[in-house]
């Protein structure tokens, strides 16, 4: 399956894009693009390769349909879970990341999670595990390029 698509949160904020003039328009596109065409999405439906709401919205769905797919939490990244917020002494932190702490900083875990620096307090730093769309209802627009 190949589709177009465009990702928004409920109050119409674009999160994502497959089209390159709509992520112009929202602000989307790095400074350090380098022009190239940007791609649609292409996926082997029932495979886990894109969320659950996405990839059961297109099944029975032909080449030039198009449709408004809403996504709840639980078919999308889930809901958000406090306990996926941890924090780690300031020390500890820039022992296993090499890094000093810094808001915004992306980490990974020993174990494979990744999560963002969210809050530095005295000798703290927390760092939140959960997907940064977790706990959001998503909106797709979509045009079906290719079923194969």
């Amino acid at each position: 399956m190949t589709l177009e698509y465009v990702g928004r949160f409920e109050d119409g904020t674009v999160f994502a894009t497959s089209k390159r003039s709509v992520a112009e328009e929202n602000g989307l596109v790095d400074s350090d693009d380098d022009g190239s065409e940007w791609t649609p999405l292409s996926f082997t439906v029932g495979a886990g390769d894109v969320i659950e709401g996405l990839d059961e919205a297109v099944v029975g769905m032909a080449t030039g349909e198009q449709a408004t797919v809403t996504v709840p939490p639980a078919a999308g990244y889930g809901e958000y879970d406090e306990e996926r917020v941890r924090e780690y002494d300031a020390d500890t932190f820039e022992a296993m990341v090499g890094e000093p702490p810094a808001i915004g900083r992306h980490v990974e875990a020993q174990n494979g999670l990744h999560g963002d620096v969210t809050a530095i307090a005295d000798d703290t730093v927390q760092v939140d595990f959960n997907h940064e769309l977790a706990g959001k209802t998503l909106v797709f627009d979509i045009r079906i390029r290719e079923v194969a």
